[in-house]
């Protein structure tokens, strides 16, 4: 076995040309073929531009005019005077503040309705313009307004104290969802690097009977994708677009979210990150997989030096560090790419620790189908299986499922099989002998998978029970695949349908058994938590997933009618109890397309995201930053705590682990759940696992014994969480690794034959394509 490490490091660099084709079919804007120099500066929908010579700029003391091109508007205005200042009064619920930033530029003070809300460093080692130097979004409507003082101070490393105002964009607020007052005070940040999402937003709780919903932290970037990898932080992708977190003088679409301080630090992401999988491999190093193409070799609205993402295998080894030093991406398509392109690929972590990569598009659009489907799978590191050495293998199933069978649900059996749904449709995949079992198609005619996206889960595995696998599938719609987008509307119902399917031999004969939600939804994502239960939240009642293609758009949402109150689903309940929706507590934040949510190691649940729109919007559906929190009842119980926990469990190992138990809890009321939190993105949780380990407790009940899963079959080896259950509470989890801790086999001859047989551009565009056919 090799580590991902020796993988980029043996991995050769022939490569040869191939027939290029046109990519991408979908939304450009008007100008976005235009060159143009890419800064952070934009207005989106939503918001109003004022330069620094409007009259409604007020200046006060000594500052100075420039002219020139590189300026919003052509106008400048700076100065290094202390104490002089700007006053700007404005109505809407957010404010940004644009200038330069360069090695001779200082710190100003900034106050927010006479009150200091931060010191803002524009100090950068390198020059850019246009940069957003300051932002707040989460204001009540309401009149506002901001002031600036030069403070003159600077940091250490800057060679002067200058201090400019570029432009200012306001975020009128004109839609209900950025109407609600959150009283937050605004961010401290830092325009080159990263900011502290701490201050900017305290807690705001809303109370079911025993759950609670508060709202704390912005992610910076969009949260188009979300995973847990490690105690600290999660990992957030988004695509290129004018996210508010900046790096190297252009947003960042990709960054690390501190779950204990809520500050977001920017990752340096090459390609264009849209609609990509992930998983973790057997090392626990991530991979991020797939995307999106460069539109004209320029991102719908600039040119955002982005790389072309659809070939794109970005790695991020592991990162358990407090603060996340030196974590970061890697990529370089030379070395390490797939052998075709994918976009709204499905990537999950397989028996013997490496990544099946399954289906998605060749190009850009909204409806896949026949010219555009990518009916293949393919493995990283690559394999020589099936005869293909390390090139992709034929599907079948997905050349049957078309159109709607984007972003398949995929999971890994505990036989090491693969279960599969796309469209209205399923199947059992065995990857070793290349062979596909076909299950009954889902009741009632819903489909699943995007556009008409519902969302998953493999309910728990359990040893007393001989890991059986059992499926769930909740949401989705009835609409026909084949119907045009012109005749789809954004108030179409979406389904309330939840479909169970045991999946021993005798139990699939029996087929689907049919559960109703108390809400139909469109998109939503379903949380497994370590007590087993699942919490289902976000998505819209009517509608279809994606932007800009349906009639009756709210905004550009294809979707409508938010689901504002989560729902716990209990499996084990007697069927037609299963669902409580009265005592879970409703959340003021529209959660549509491009939504996530995530367990997290402490026990709560993370909700984030929801962007219908082809780039920043602040219209109503408009992107969202903020984050919400989850609180299950037990997280103000007295919790039990793990102590001693190694690094490693090898499959049917025991270990012995140090354990604090509420002394009114029996030993055979304790549990241990071993989780992989999954990789989100598109109501997709690929990945999203629980197994229940046998367990012993010591007499004294201080000592927990611990069994190991069996095999990479019942857990597929790789990082998880442990959570120790005790009469229902559960612990905080603590990560581990799952088998050796090695990295998954690398067969060195179908690396060299996938370099040799592919290009990195093979979706590279026709120049003269610029057709648009309402892509997303």
């Amino acid at each position: 076995m090799l580590s991902l490490f020796h993988l980029l490091t043996l991995i050769t660099l022939p490569l040869i040309s191939s027939a290029t084709e046109s990519a991408w079919n979908g939304h450009v804007l008007p100008g976005s073929t235009n060159p143009s120099s890419f800064t952070p500066y934009y207005i989106p929908p939503g918001a109003k531009s004022y330069d620094s010579a409007s009259p409604l700029v007020h200046f006060s003391g000594k500052w100075t005019d420039s002219y020139a091109s590189r300026y919003v508007g052509h106008t400048l205005r700076s100065t290094t005077s202390k104490g002089s200042s700007i006053i700007f009064t404005f109505t809407g619920t957010g404010i940004e503040w644009f200038g330069n930033v360069d090695s001779r530029h200082g710190i100003a003070d900034v106050y927010i309705d006479g009150k200091l809300v931060d010191h803002v460093d524009s100090y950068s080692p390198t020059a850019h313009y246009q940069q957003r130097i300051f932002w707040e979004f989460s204001l009540p409507r309401a009149k506002h307004t901001i002031k600036i003082i030069h403070s003159g101070k600077r940091s250490p490393e800057s060679k002067g104290n200058i201090i400019d105002i570029d432009a200012f964009v306001v975020t009128l607020g004109t839609s209900p969802h950025q109407s609600v007052p959150l009283n937050q005070s605004a961010p401290v940040q830092n325009a080159a690097t990263d900011f502290n999402a701490a201050a900017a937003a305290p807690a705001i709780a809303l109370s079911g009977s025993h759950w609670t919903l508060s709202q704390q932290g912005t992610t910076g970037v969009h949260a188009m994708q979300l995973a847990i990898i490690s105690s600290s932080h999660a990992l957030i992708m988004d695509k290129v677009e004018h996210n508010p977190l900046t790096i190297d003088g252009h947003p960042a679409w990709g960054a690390l979210y501190n779950l204990n301080t809520h500050d977001v630090t920017p990752l340096h992401v090459k390609s264009n990150s849209f609609c990509a999988g992930g998983t973790f491999l057997s090392n626990g190093t991530l991979i991020n997989v797939g995307g999106n193409p460069v539109v004209e070799d320029r991102t719908s609205s600039a040119d955002f030096g982005d790389v072309d993402g659809m070939q794109s295998v970005r790695i991020l080894e592991p990162c358990d560090s407090g603060d996340a030093g030196g974590c970061d991406i890697y990529e370089n398509q030379a070395r390490i790419r797939l052998a075709s392109p994918r976009w709204y690929n499905t990537v999950l972590r397989i028996a013997d620790g490496s990544a099946m990569i399954l289906g998605g598009s060749r190009k850009g659009g909204w409806m896949n189908n026949a010219t555009t489907n990518n009916p293949t799978l393919e493995y990283f590191p690559p394999k020589n299986i099936h005869g293909r050495n390390g090139l992709p293998i034929e599907s079948p199933f997905l050349v049957d499922t078309l159109s709607s069978n984007l972003f398949p649900i995929a999971f890994s059996l505990p036989d090491g099989r693969i279960f599969i749904a796309a469209n209205n449709d399923a199947m059992i995949y065995d990857w070793r002998a290349n062979s596909e079992q076909r299950l009954p198609a889902l009741p009632n005619g819903v489909r699943v998978t995007y556009p008409m996206s519902g969302t998953a889960l493999l309910l728990p595995l359990d040893p007393a029970t001989g890991y059986i696998p059992e499926v769930l599938i909740c949401g989705g719609s009835t609409l026909d695949d084949k119907t045009p987008s012109w005749e789809i509307s954004s108030q179409a119902p979406a389904s309330p349908q939840c479909a169970r399917m045991l999946l021993s031999q005798d139990a699939i004969g029996a087929g689907w058994h049919v559960e109703q939600m108390p809400n139909p939804r469109i998109m939503p994502d379903a949380v497994l938590l370590p007590t087993g239960d699942v919490v289902i939240v976000n998505g819209g009642a009517s509608g279809i997933a994606g932007y800009g293609n349906v009639k009756n758009q709210i905004g550009a949402s294809n979707a409508a009618n938010p689901v504002l109150t989560s729902v716990l689903y209990r499996p084990n309940a007697p069927a037609g109890s299963r669902f409580d929706g009265a005592s879970m507590p409703s959340s003021p934040i529209p959660r549509l397309y491009h939504s996530v949510a995530t367990l997290t190691p402490n026990g709560d649940v993370m909700i984030a995201g929801s962007n219908p729109n082809l780039d920043r919007s602040e219209v109503e559906y408009g992107t969202e930053y903020r984050v919400e929190w989850l609180r299950p009842p037990y997280m103000d119980a007295e919790r039990p705590a793990l102590d001693n926990v190694p690094e490693l469990l090898g499959f049917g190992q025991t270990i012995e682990v140090g354990v604090h138990l509420p002394a009114s809890v029996q030993p055979s009321d304790v549990k241990v759940s071993l989780m992989d939190l999954g990789y989100v993105t598109h109501a997709v949780h690929a990945n999203s696992r629980l197994v229940y380990l046998q367990v012993s407790v010591s007499d004294d009940k201080q000592k927990l014994t611990i069994t190991g899963p069996p095999s990479g079959d019942v857990y597929p080896p790789g990082p998880g969480w442990l959570y120790v259950v005790a009469g229902g509470v559960p612990s905080v989890g603590r990560k581990i690794i799952v088998g050796d801790g090695h990295g998954p086999p690398v067969d060195q001859g179908a690396i060299d034959n996938l370099l040799k047989n592919t290009d990195p551009d093979q979706d590279k565009k026709d120049k003269q394509d610029k057709q648009d056919d309402g892509s997303e």
